[in-house]
């Protein structure tokens, strides 16, 4: 397994389907072949896609299930990929509600229409059961962590497990856009819908 700089699981639409082929013309950037592709054409947009987009766009379309880390002393990438396979092989398939629009704090994301305790259950089994191959959050990501605002609950997943939206904090979402103005998040929305709606059915 090639060496990186951090680590992360993530949910990525299975490829060549329709939310895959929708997320790689959003962002401009296609997660399985790693390159650019051809941007959408949205009327209606009050901020250029390329600016709306420009932060999701690095990471590519995906869900987060156990956050990014930097990797533990003693540990490697292969034994990491190695515990992922493992339990890939004997996990059961996850059930999920159809994907809804929704504006998430300040961006927008497409989300479970509903309660959804498979994901939440996976991505809880993920941080603990991959913990030992996490280092410690470094200083300057827990001060920057911090500065949000964190509830008392979200502050103790920092300490915990090294961020802050995990455990009964998790919310599974696909990102659309970075944040917006506030001004602009209704003509954002109705610009989005009719290109989601096909896909949130």
């Amino acid at each position: 397994m090639p060496e990186f700089e951090r680590y992360a699981v993530y949910y990525a639409p299975p490829k060549g389907s329709a939310l895959a082929r929708f997320g790689a013309a959003w962002l401009g950037w296609d997660i399985d072949t790693g390159a650019a592709v051809d941007r959408l054409e949205v009327p209606g947009l009050p901020v250029p896609l390329p600016d709306l987009t420009a932060r999701a766009r690095r990471y590519g379309f995906h869900g987060t299930l156990k956050p990014p880390f930097f990797l533990s002393e003693g540990t490697s990438a292969d034994a990491l990929a190695t515990a992922l396979s493992q339990y890939c092989r004997s996990a059961a398939p996850v059930a999920a509600p159809p994907l809804r629009l929704r504006q998430m704090g300040h961006f927008f994301a497409l989300v479970p229409d509903g309660a959804s305790e498979g994901l939440v259950g996976l991505a809880a089994w993920l941080v603990e059961a991959l913990d030992a191959y996490r280092a410690p959050p470094r200083d300057e990501e827990v001060a920057r962590r911090r500065s949000a605002g964190l509830s008392a609950r979200q502050d103790a997943n920092l300490v915990r497990w090294g961020y802050p939206y995990v455990m009964d904090e998790f919310r599974f979402h696909l990102t659309l856009t970075d944040g917006v103005p506030i001004e602009s998040a209704p003509a954002i929305e109705a610009a989005l819908l009719p290109l989601v709606t096909p896909l949130t059915l």
